[in-house]
């Protein structure tokens, strides 16, 4: 195990790798979306208390609970990469920060049309929504750091310090609900007694969050490619690849 992680920390062995796996997680990614799409759409039967306009959770909330996984797997490549200078841990922090921009924007415009027939408003600050929109300052602010600075070294460890000290954040999102009197709904899925949504809509949402997951897999993997090949243009390895595919 320890001499496949090894040889993941190489660019070059990275490359290969994510080139045999994509193909596996486009597929599996496909079928699961189409599946989570089906059953939650079509398949789930309508909330009693919110009517149809419930089935919005089937993407708002998977694309908020990756707004948060991404961060965390932002922050901990950030951290691999400032500790012990792997290049592939700043390639794929860097990989991943527009994908978890992405997702979180989506979970703000979601909830934002979800809270309109529940709460009578588009927007409100919430403690749920107020550190949700924070989160997204936060990749918005790691991706404008690594634009404004052209060393890649010193780019990716102003990167990493600003998203460790973002995790504070994380915590913040999940408990708010929690902490302060708020208008967001509390936690349904992540109960630690019994998850309050009947197992016949709880079992499309899985699904559309392991849809989401490998989706950000996919795409993670699909980036770092393109930016090792980037950053290795001139290396003996890459200009071999590219000779024999010519």
């Amino acid at each position: 195990m320890w001499s496949f992680l090894h040889k993941l920390a190489s660019p070059k062995h990275f490359y290969h790798f994510a080139g045999r796996l994509i193909p596996w997680l486009g597929w599996s990614t496909l079928l699961l979306m189409l599946a989570g799409l089906y059953t939650g759409l079509v398949v789930a039967p309508t909330d009693y208390q919110q009517g149809e306009s419930y089935r919005i959770i089937y993407i708002h909330v998977p694309a908020a609970w990756m707004s948060m996984f991404v961060y965390m797997v932002m922050a901990g490549a950030g951290a691999i990469g400032l500790i012990w200078k792997i290049k592939m841990a700043d390639i794929v922090a860097s990989s991943a920060a527009p994908l978890g921009a992405a997702f979180t924007f989506l979970a703000l415009v979601t909830g934002s049309l979800w809270g309109k027939p529940m709460w009578g408003t588009w927007w409100i600050w919430d403690a749920r929504l107020t550190s949700e929109l924070i989160l997204l300052f936060l990749y918005l602010g790691f991706i404008a750091l690594q634009s404004a600075i052209e060393d890649k070294r010193t780019a990716a460890n102003a990167c990493a310090v600003l998203a460790l000290v973002g995790v504070v954040n994380i915590p913040i999102i999940h408990y708010s609900v929690e902490w302060w009197n708020t208008l967001h709904q509390g936690p349904t899925v992540t109960r630690f007694d019994k998850p309050a949504m009947d197992t016949s809509m709880l079992i499309p949402l899985m699904i559309m969050f392991f849809a989401f997951k490998l989706y950000f897999g996919l795409t993670v993997l699909m980036r770092a490619r393109g930016e090792i090949l980037e950053r290795e243009r001139n290396s003996t390895w890459v200009k071999q690849m590219v000779t024999e595919s010519s």
